[in-house]
């Protein structure tokens, strides 16, 4: 029962070559900053990454990017990374878009064991090219797939021996969901608790899902961008 690792280079003993990883945050925000850096320090290539987005040039997946590591992007939204850009527009980065809703959807599904499921994000667009589509309920729907994982990349405020976790408000976003959707998952922290010191009831993912935890460091936790009040004249 007891998932605790020592760092996170240890917990990404067995990330190979060409592994497909599901990563939570937004922007930014929630990011697992410390098993980017094992990932970075490690240098594994050809690699797929599922999350919201990549990070900015030099912060959060965008460092993997700008290290050749990464093969293709799914991703919901990609506007904050130029180097991004430029290998999409180079043909040297294969790109998912996938909409923001239907893209967690599609993760909750790959933990779930849902085979897919319909929805209208994207009838009618490039994004719905080759899939299936029709009609319920009066409204044309596409048919979407799960998103499945060899590794999923988690980050929680708290988390304890057996793998409970605790997120802390908005930096929960798409980790919740990622966290079910691959064969291991890997969950850093940043207070490593006694089992027992979480409320159950306020437990946001299970440790039946979580297979390694450690205690991160060195949290950046960098804003994408600042946005302030002009200072009062008066």
């Amino acid at each position: 029962m007891d998932k605790r690792i020592a760092s996170a280079d240890e917990a990404i003993r067995d990330v190979t070559d060409g592994a497909v990883i599901a990563v939570g945050g937004f922007g930014l925000c929630g990011n697992p900053e410390n098993l980017i850096r094992a990932l970075h320090r490690k240098g594994v290539r050809d690699l797929t990454l599922i999350s919201n987005n990549c990070g900015t040039d030099a912060k959060g997946l965008g460092v993997l990017l700008a290290n050749g590591q990464v093969r293709k992007m799914v991703s919901s939204y990609v506007g904050e990374n130029k180097i991004f850009e430029r290998l999409f527009l180079e043909g040297k980065l294969e790109v998912e878009l996938c909409p923001q809703g239907t893209l967690a959807e599609r993760l909750r599904a790959g933990g779930a064991g849902i085979a897919g499921f319909y929805t209208p994000s994207g009838y009618g667009t490039e994004l719905a090219k080759g899939k299936e589509t029709r009609e319920l309920d009066g409204r044309m729907v596409v048919l979407e797939r799960p998103l499945k994982a060899d590794f999923a990349f988690v980050k929680a405020w708290k988390g304890d021996a057996w793998g409970n976790l605790l997120y802390r408000r908005t930096a929960r976003n798409f980790n919740p969901m990622v966290a079910t959707c691959a064969t291991t998952c890997i969950a850093e922290v940043e207070e490593l608790v006694a089992v027992g010191a979480l409320d159950p009831d306020g437990v946001h993912t299970p440790g039946i899902y979580v297979h390694r935890i450690f205690r991160g460091a060195g949290y950046e936790k960098p804003i994408e961008q600042r946005t302030v009040r002009p200072r009062p004249t008066n």
